[in-house]
């Protein structure tokens, strides 16, 4: 396999789900910020640039996880980790795709600059969260959203309330997705020592993933409700909704085919979510 085929591999770029899940946030957000509307310069940019972030970010996680990583089932073939590539290579990598992020994001405005500099910071020092943070995929939520006040800002100048409400929510529905996903390597992060909200919930992880899953829902319902959204979002939500009962039924037993099913569902989750918003705004 030649590098670039390895790079690939190592910036997860042949399993976009992690790319999904950051986008349909901040397309909640961009919709909601211009009222339907979104410049298409700035969707563009926040497209690409969130394709590009989390693909420094997956870069920047297996840096920092490479002496982890052996000793998980899932994770012992990743390029870094097999020893296929070097760690400056890992390191060089991730440089090169926040710095071509940074650049596209240079026609926006001050504001929205100074965020992507705290949305960096974020991304790059969450790997070194599992080390001692409880709750490390409540960080996540935080890296993953941020593109919402990014939005915001970009849009309207500022970041009103609704905005970080809206990253509050993510922070819950990372927690939900990201449990289901910490619950197929529960046994291996045992052995190594790594913290996950998987352990920390222990034997009530699919009660928390529930609760996670309503406080998701009921957050982006006020808020959306509080921007003048009705009932082809409601509608959205609801969807989103029956999808959650669905990923109950998936993680009950905990066994880790199902757990993973269910974390990759969670696409089709924030799709419905931003149908609804979508469909409000042109319909409603």
């Amino acid at each position: 396999m030649n590098k670039l085929a390895l790079y690939f591999r190592l910036v997860r770029a042949h399993k976009p789900i992690g790319i999904l899940l950051l986008l349909w946030p901040t397309l909640w957000a961009l919709w909601m910020a211009s009222n339907g509307h979104p410049d298409p310069l700035i969707l563009a940019i926040f497209v690409v640039g969130t394709a590009l972030m989390r693909s420094a970010g997956c870069a920047i996680n297996d840096y920092a996880d490479r002496d982890f990583d052996r000793h998980v089932k899932r994770t012992v073939d990743r390029p870094l980790t097999s020893g296929r590539i070097k760690g400056w290579e890992a390191l060089m990598v991730a440089a090169v795709l926040a710095i071509v992020s940074f650049l596209l994001i240079l026609p926006l405005n001050a504001l929205t600059k100074e965020l992507s500099v705290v949305a960096v910071i974020i991304a790059g020092s969450y790997p070194y969260f599992k080390r001692f943070f409880a709750l490390p995929q409540a960080y996540l939520g935080i890296a993953f959203g941020f593109g919402i006040p990014m939005a915001f800002a970009a849009v309207q100048g500022h970041v009103p309330a609704v905005a970080w409400w809206l990253l509050v929510a993510n922070v819950f529905w990372s927690l939900a997705y990201d449990t289901e996903y910490a619950m197929v390597d529960r046994d291996d992060d045992l052995k190594i020592g790594i913290r996950t909200s998987a352990i920390t919930f222990g034997r009530y992880d699919v009660a928390a993933i529930m609760v996670c899953y309503a406080a998701t829902l009921g957050i982006d319902l006020a808020c959306g409700w509080s921007l003048g959204l009705r009932w082809w979002f409601v509608a959205g939500i609801l969807v989103a909704a029956g999808m959650a009962v669905y990923h109950y039924t998936l993680i009950r037993g905990r066994d880790r085919m199902r757990c993973f099913a269910a974390f990759n569902h969670n696409n089709w989750l924030g799709a419905a979510v931003f149908a609804g918003v979508a469909l409000d705004y042109a319909l409603g």
